[in-house]
């Protein structure tokens, strides 16, 4: 599978990305969560989008992976307070929010000269593709929302065991193998139990990641960001894309009930709830999940 591979100018930022499949074919954007690498759009189900006659273009947030990593210019308070301001309604505060990041989507897309494509963001990258949706609906050809939230106020709040373990680590100078012990733990945690991945996956995927780019802030910097932002129901209210909102229903970080409140705000959306399914994109499930996006992508 060819990868074209570069940087896209986002403001004073360089936002990496790679470009998958023919460039003549419609454009799949894939926006990946909190504190994650391109990386998890795994190669094998990025080659399923690709081999169903798309293109694919995956890319590093920023403060993660191999794009541009940003200086706290805020002390941004006590992440409790935020949180507790967040959960009733009332933003916090942080050095950038969701929207910013959805202009490094939009910014990829104008480096590559698309005019628009189909978007699909995972976790938190559902958030920012919610925002981009709303916000550039004339580039959006379909939208998928993958075991994410709208962060309405009041909704069930993640298990307390799934929140600390991606917001707990090993101190950020810890050996390899003790990163990779943690990362088996989290995903443990946070995972599909139906579909468990193999241990030795889990650990290689780890060291993998690792060895591309050790960046543990990037994962407070992404949580400052969705706590500033707040509320992403006003976006839902105006997205136009055909759209569809995928979610586990064994997820424990980000509860169905998340899921449903986007699929009932956005116009004409359609949900699907899968058994056993936790926060994260397990390869039994790659066909079904693919399908659902291709179905999706049709309709536009």
């Amino acid at each position: 599978m060819q990868i074209r591979t570069g940087t896209a100018r986002s403001g004073d930022l360089d936002i990496y990305y790679e470009d998958i499949g023919d460039p003549d074919h419609p454009a799949v954007l894939l926006i990946m969560g909190l504190g994650s690498q391109l990386l998890l759009w795994r190669d094998g189900f990025c080659g399923k989008l690709v081999d169903a006659g798309y293109r694919v273009i995956r890319y590093d947030n920023r403060d993660v992976g191999l794009s541009s990593k940003t200086e706290r210019r805020k002390s941004g308070g006590s992440v409790i307070p935020n949180m507790v301001k967040f959960w009733i309604g009332l933003p916090g505060d942080a050095d950038y929010r969701l929207e910013d990041m959805a202009d490094d989507a939009a910014a990829i897309l104008d480096h590559l000269e698309i005019d628009g494509a189909h978007i699909v963001g995972a976790s938190m990258g559902g958030m920012i593709a919610q925002i981009f949706a709303a916000r550039f609906n004339q580039r959006t050809r379909s939208l998928a929302v993958v075991f994410s939230s709208n962060n309405q106020p009041f909704l069930p709040p993640p298990a307390p065991k799934a929140l600390l373990a991606i917001l707990t680590g090993p101190r950020a100078d810890a050996p390899v193998e003790v990163i990779a012990d943690n990362s088996v733990r989290v995903w443990r945690t946070i995972g599909s139990p139906r579909y468990p991945a193999p241990e030795h996956r889990l650990r290689a995927e780890a060291i993998e990641g690792y060895e591309r780019c050790h960046y543990p802030w990037g994962v407070a910097r992404h949580f400052g960001a969705i706590l500033a932002s707040g509320s992403l129901a006003r976006y839902d209210r105006q997205i136009t894309a055909p759209t569809v909102v995928l979610h586990g229903k064994a997820d424990k970080l980000q509860r169905p009930f998340g899921g449903r409140m986007v699929a009932r705000l956005i116009r004409g959306a359609r949900l699907v709830l899968i058994d056993g399914m936790g926060h994260d994109l397990p390869e039994q499930l790659w066909d079904r999940i693919t399908g659902e996006l291709t179905a999706t992508f049709a309709q536009a």
